[in-house]
């Protein structure tokens, strides 16, 4: 692997982990102002960030 490579690979997963963090974060206010709501916020939420994760699984595979 040579140094771009692996330069690319962190960035990607500083990214994936940012976009999951910014989606529980919205999410669990969302839940605050919406309590009734919880269980379709969550679900989303998992989607979402399952969408994220596999995004970056691919592209560290491509890098």
């Amino acid at each position: 692997m040579t140094i771009p490579n692996i330069v690319g690979a962190g960035l990607i997963v500083i990214g994936a982990g940012i976009g999951i963090g910014k989606i529980g974060g919205s999410a669990m206010e969302a839940i605050a102002r919406q309590p009734e709501q919880s269980g379709k916020i969550q679900t989303a939420m998992l989607i979402a960030a399952a969408l994220i994760e596999g995004i970056g699984f691919a592209a560290l595979f491509a890098a």
